[in-house]
């Protein structure tokens, strides 16, 4: 059985960072690209970074490149999402997906993945960045 468990959401100050994980039963995160995204208030999801085969190639979406870094434990079957420099407009809920297969998908706007085509979610974690 799939399932993938967000955890490391919360509240933080502008400026502040946090680290989101992404646990992984029943596939191996070595074998399967995984891709993080966040749904704003009153938005659909967005492809925030991705992470994909054979050998660890990262991707981010140009509205958060240079302040996150995705990267796995594959030991720990679990992918992280490392945020830094929070703003306000990052409050989201986050959330890890795969499409189950090896690479990321790429879109010719800059961003990443498309929502409909994730077949496995996990529930999402909370990011909440305010003062």
């Amino acid at each position: 059985q799939v399932q993938l468990v967000e955890s490391g959401g919360g509240l933080v100050q502008p400026g502040g960072s946090l680290r989101l994980a992404c646990a992984v039963s029943g596939f191996t995160v070595g074998d399967v690209a995984i891709t993080w995204f966040r749904q704003l208030p009153g938005k659909e999801r967005e492809g925030v970074s991705c992470i994909a085969l054979p050998d660890g190639d990262t991707y981010y979406a140009d509205f958060i490149k240079g302040r996150v870094t995705i990267s796995r434990d594959i030991a720990k079957n679990t992918v992280y999402l490392q945020m830094n420099s929070l703003k306000p407009e990052d409050t989201a809920i986050y959330y890890c997906a795969t499409e189950a297969i090896a690479l990321c998908t790429l879109r010719d706007d800059g961003g990443i993945g498309k929502a409909d085509d994730y077949a496995y979610w996990g529930q999402g974690t909370q990011v909440t960045v305010s003062s």
